[in-house]
């Protein structure tokens, strides 16, 4: 990642994200996978409900946003609970002491180019599944992701 988003300028700037996602006013087009990185740390740095509040939050942006959470659109339950997994436990692997900005910032720059890690964690279309969208569907290869995320971004090896 060259330049940090807009949104990771400033404490305010990140408020600003926040805000218009929680309010349902944040422009679509700028709901972006970094954004959504941004907005998770934020919530888990927050301390309490951080999932809980995206299972309820997400869903209600969709819709403030003109979508739908159906059965093959809007909230996906698996993905949520992926990507509020491994940057909870990203977060947690580092020097403590670090300002929330600089937190959301270095989670959004771990993982903003790897969008699609998730596909090396599990043996069928997670995005498409209509159960996983539903409940939460543990991975099925490299567990390990949630404590070593650097691991599960390289595809698996055979184990001969």
């Amino acid at each position: 990642m060259t330049a940090l988003p807009d949104f990771l300028e400033s404490d305010d700037a990140l408020a600003a994200l926040i805000a218009g996602f929680e309010k349902g006013t944040w422009p679509i087009a700028q709901w972006t996978h970094a954004a959504h990185l941004a907005l998770g740390a934020s919530y888990i740095l927050d301390g309490t409900n951080a999932l809980d509040r995206l299972r309820g939050n997400i869903p209600n942006y969709n819709v403030s946003q003109g979508g739908a959470n159906t059965e093959d659109a809007g909230y996906h339950e698996t993905l949520t609970v992926f990507w509020h997994n491994l940057i909870r436990d990203f977060i947690r692997s580092l020097p403590e002491g670090l300002d929330r900005l600089t937190v959301v910032r270095a989670a959004v720059t771990e993982f903003a180019q790897k969008r699609d890690v998730f596909r090396y964690c599990y043996t069928f279309d997670v995005v498409k599944s209509r159960e996983a969208r539903a409940k939460w569907i543990p991975p099925d290869i490299r567990q390990e992701h949630q404590a070593e995320a650097g691991t599960a971004l390289s595809p698996p090896r055979d184990n001969k």
